[in-house]
């Protein structure tokens, strides 16, 4: 038996995790779409876009995976992120509108990539350790997998707000005695151009995996290839229905993503209301992703040593009083229970990672993770419409400069209370159904 990080696809596959998901340009996403000059309205358009595209490919992608091989799937989803950050990194600035296609170009294929990436990369990891190592030592690599793509989030918060920023550019350049002079429209492309390098170390990457022995078959199916991946997705989404605790585990995931995702993407405004200096949100942002240092090998210890109850009480009582607290908006004092909130989505991405895997078989573990992956979406996309809606009605009759702000408060205020009665419909639903249903694994 191969000692669990001398497997190549598992180093492989952590290296793939942090130059696919390390983005530089995350800290200062909605202003990079501003600057280009593109409207508030327009970048909503876009999310919504990519957010689809995620949600009809998600599916799909998964099956392919199980069928044509999953490091054909990653190797494709690398070449894609390379074309998506490539066109906007070194477009120039021309007529909005034509800005705009090109935008809505890159969400697509960004989803698209989002999508092949999504639970082939997990299957080929889980698969070549099953075939040369202990599949018990998992959660050991989500562990580390974490702690890496902290290391990786933190790089990245740093590094891209700090270059997008040219007079802290010119200011650091006077230090090392050097007279440069930086515009915003040039340094506004540095988070992209390092956020391209990774993509090419990402697709590098790619192309050094195998895939494992317990594999797919990849002879050709080519005339095959649509049939099948109709049947195998069937075949998944029919499997987690008939399988009380896969559905269990999707259901919960789908509540806590969907709930605390729409609150992290809301955070720089909650920030904000509760005074803090817009200065401060790049070094909180690193502060979050350094959780992921920490919360996994916690994480790891619950799931191997307590019953998945147990696991999703720790993630709730993090969750429902984080979001309680944080609809007070505290001066200062609110940042607590957002880092709080913030926490539960470290757990709630582990818990279900560990579980999923420990009772899907090899041939469609693709197919359910990218399940998976497609209830999150669905949840944030159906939360998003939710508050562009409220949105649109509460801008009515309010000044401009109140909207956002009368909005937010209005609108957050909705996230704990959903957050509890969609929990306590899930319980009733477990309790009187799943459970009884079938019991979960020891």
């Amino acid at each position: 038996m191969t000692p669990t990080f001398s497997i190549p696809n598992i180093r492989l596959f952590i290296a793939f995790k942090v130059f696919f998901n390390s983005r530089f340009y995350y800290p200062v996403f909605t202003i990079l779409f501003l600057d280009f000059g593109l409207t508030v309205a327009q970048f909503s358009i876009l999310n919504a876009v990519w957010a689809a595209t995620i949600v009809l490919a998600e599916v799909p992608s998964g099956a392919l995976a199980d069928i044509i091989g999953r490091k054909r799937l990653l190797v494709f989803a690398t070449s894609i992120m390379m074309i998506e950050i490539g066109i906007i990194s070194f477009i120039p600035k021309i007529d909005p509108s034509i800005i705009f296609i090109i935008f809505l170009v890159n969400r697509v294929l960004s989803g698209l990539a989002e999508a092949a990436a999504s639970g082939a990369d997990e299957a080929i990891a889980y698969d070549s350790l099953a075939a040369k190592g202990d599949p018990g030592q998992w959660g050991r690599v989500l562990e580390v997998l974490m702690r890496f793509q902290s290391i990786g989030f933190i790089i990245a918060m740093s590094v891209g707000a700090a270059i997008y920023d040219p007079n802290l550019l010119e200011n650091i350049c006077r230090f090392f005695g050097l007279t440069l002079s930086f515009t915003q429209e040039t340094t506004m492309r540095f988070p992209l151009y390092l956020t391209f390098i990774l993509a090419i170390c990402a697709f590098i990457t790619t192309l050094r995996m195998e895939e494992p022995e317990s594999g797919p078959a990849t002879s050709d199916i080519k005339t095959k290839q649509i049939r099948q991946a109709v049947s195998l997705t069937l075949k998944a989404g029919l499997w987690i229905f008939k399988t009380p605790f896969a559905l269990t585990i999707i259901l919960f995931g789908m509540l806590f993503d969907g709930i605390i995702r729409m609150v992290i993407t809301l955070s720089s405004q909650y920030y904000r209301m509760i005074e803090l200096p817009e200065s401060t949100f790049g070094i909180i942002g690193s502060f979050v992703a350094m959780f992921g240092l920490v919360i996994p090998k916690i994480a790891n210890k619950i799931a191997e040593n307590h019953s998945p109850s147990h696991a999703l009480w720790i993630t709730a009582f993090l969750t429902a009083p984080g979001l309680i607290a944080m609809s007070f908006f505290w001066p200062y004092a609110g940042l607590i229970p957002a880092l709080i909130t913030f926490a539960a989505m470290y757990f709630t991405g582990f818990f279900v990672s560990f579980y999923i895997n420990q009772i899907t078989s090899s041939d469609q573990r693709a197919t359910v993770l990218s399940f998976k992956g497609l209830a999150y979406n669905i949840s944030y996309g159906v939360l998003g419409i939710l508050y562009a809606l409220v949105l649109k009605i509460k801008k009515q009759g309010l000044p401009s400069d109140q909207v956002e702000n009368a909005v937010f408060m209005d609108t957050f205020s909705w996230f704990p209370t959903t957050f509890i009665i969609w929990f306590l419909i899930l319980l009733v639903i477990y309790v009187l159904w799943l459970r009884k249903s079938s019991p979960p694994p020891q």
